[in-house]
């Protein structure tokens, strides 16, 4: 068998990061470039003429020479009034980038060596900005979709896709023309409706696509927003898992709910679904670059906006 590239790739190694980013100073010197690549600019006048000092131990403080504003280097970033140091939040981005599973909040909480509460937030803030980096993903030439959902049966409830316990979403991936996927896009949507499959259609999906799908009839929706649409129906008789046109999809359906299940086991699927669904196709879209997934993610987390406490727990907004 030929060996799979990219599933043995090196990526970052532990010794290489130690490196690199072992002390506060060398974190803020990656984090200052990824946030003013061409130099420092004010935030209020724009001005690249500054002064710098600190601020106690942690904290560094730019001064506009023009305008007199200061700002931290944190500030208005995903680290906005973080009291963790640099250095644990870089830490656990690169357990989160190169670990293939991805690591949940009680292991990331002893790996890292911080509390329950504080793991938490520092995981759902880089969650947050993964799955923000990944809205502007658009899929195109041939792609493959299905439906599909996340949690468990309810007691007492319905069972399928009438279960009032499980979180709808669609999962889309696109093949190139070898036969091999690139990229995937998973979106919750309210109901596996017509109209809930256009307006997702003409968010995720570039116009004149080939779309490849099931009998549900939702799915036409896709040629309304501009694509073709190749119907396969599946049933007793013709199973989505024997078809070739949906290998993919299935494979990685099913390492997605692997992931799922053996990493996190459970978490709150009304609430937090979007954000772990973002977190796998983040790290599933930037597989063909393990060590340069970690450089990415805190050029992300440095052009991020900050999160408030509000927001993390907050379910998103499905409109």
């Amino acid at each position: 068998m030929k060996m799979n590239r990219i599933q043995f790739q090196p990526g970052l190694s532990l010794n290489q990061f130690l490196a690199q980013y072992v002390t506060q100073e060398q974190c803020e010197r990656v984090l200052e470039v990824s946030r003013w690549p061409e130099g420092f600019a004010c935030p209020r006048c724009n001005s690249s003429r500054f002064s710098s000092y600190r601020r106690g131990r942690r904290v560094k403080v730019f001064q506009c020479s023009d305008c007199r504003t200061q700002t931290t280097l944190t500030e208005g970033t995903i680290f906005h009034s973080s009291k963790l140091p640099l250095t644990i939040w870089f830490q656990a981005m690169f357990f989160l980038t190169q670990n293939k599973n991805n690591v949940a909040i009680p292991e990331l909480r002893r790996l890292i060596g911080i509390s329950y509460r504080a793991a938490w937030r520092l995981k759902h803030k880089l969650m947050q900005v993964m799955y923000e980096r990944e809205q502007s993903t658009v899929l195109s030439e041939r792609i493959e979709v299905d439906d599909a959902y996340l949690g468990g049966e309810l007691p007492g409830g319905k069972v399928g896709r009438g279960s009032e316990n499980k979180v709808p979403f669609v999962a889309a991936v696109q093949t190139n023309k070898q036969g091999h996927p690139l990229y995937a896009v998973f979106s919750i949507v309210k109901s596996f409706c017509y109209e809930e499959i256009e307006r997702w259609a003409r968010c995720s999906l570039a116009p004149s696509s080939l779309v490849v799908s099931d009998g549900l009839w939702c799915f036409q929706a896709v040629e309304t927003a501009g694509c073709f649409h190749q119907r396969e129906v599946v049933g007793k008789e013709r199973k989505s898992t024997s078809m070739e046109c949906f290998r993919w999809i299935n494979t990685v359906l099913g390492n997605l709910k692997n992931a799922i299940t053996g990493t996190y086991h459970a978490f709150d699927f009304e609430k937090y679904a979007h954000r772990y669904l973002g977190e796998f196709q983040y790290r599933f879209n930037r597989r063909f670059d393990l060590a340069g997934m970690f450089r990415r993610l805190i050029y992300a987390t440095a052009k991020a906006d900050k999160v408030t406490e509000q927001k993390l727990r907050i379910a998103e907004d499905r409109r």
